[in-house]
């Protein structure tokens, strides 16, 4: 199984982005990215799974998205972000963590591999599509803290799979909805924009309300996915 991946914080300037711009203020800044912006093939696929999703829920379709995080500690700003190891050709990402997509076995290839990035002076792609964004989820210096060292030791949960056996699946939306849960924020407030959906989120609530990541772990090296 993948573990964890000690990765440089980001040392190189970031396209689009001036490297390791001052904060003003301590804050995590909350961004909603339409699922697929910037490319088709997401955005098919993700239309079609909220379409099967919704007629067996027996609900109306909604839109679906992803959500990333910008956090300032007063010196730098830095992107939070899971996301694919391809989808970037930056050398320096700011990697802290690596996980396998659809079965942990193929996390052996770089195909089927994500990173958690925790990138100083980072950009998240296709922010300029984000919708009802920033929200400022917090200013508090004690929160931003624990959100920093949280991203650091996120669980390498399958993507795309529920291996907690919460009846949602893990992705980049759970991992930002499991740093904002663990550190102190008011989670009901936090909702997608107009009515959308964030696939992913519930499972970042669920692991937030166990609280313990030892136990989940032991409880993932006997799944056979």
């Amino acid at each position: 199984m993948l573990g964890s991946w000690s990765g440089d914080t980001g040392g190189e300037a970031a396209e689009g982005g001036e490297m390791g711009a001052p904060a003003r203020e301590s804050s995590i800044d909350l961004y909603w990215i339409p699922l697929g912006a910037g490319g088709r093939v997401v955005r098919w696929n993700g239309r079609l799974y909220e379409a099967i999703s919704s007629r067996c829920s027996g609900r109306p379709a909604a839109a679906l998205y992803h959500s990333a995080l910008i956090v300032g500690d007063r010196s730098h700003s830095y992107t939070i972000e899971m996301a694919p190891v391809w989808n970037l050709k930056a050398t320096q990402r700011g990697v802290v963590r690596v996980g396998p997509v659809g079965a942990r076995w193929l996390g052996r290839f770089r195909l089927f591999r994500y990173e958690v990035r925790c990138w100083q002076g980072g950009f998240i792609p296709d922010i300029a599509e984000a919708v009802d964004s920033p929200q400022r989820v917090s200013s508090d210096e004690g929160r931003v803290r624990r959100v920093m060292t949280l991203v650091r030791s996120a669980p390498p949960l399958t993507w795309g799979r529920d291996e907690l056996r919460v009846g949602d699946m893990w992705n980049s939306n759970s991992l930002v909805s499991w740093l904002l849960a663990c550190s102190g924020h008011d989670m009901a407030a936090v909702t997608p924009p107009g009515g959308g959906r964030a696939p992913g989120w519930d499972a970042g609530l669920a692991l937030a309300e166990r609280g313990d990541q030892t136990t989940t772990q032991a409880r993932l090296d006997h799944v056979d996915v």
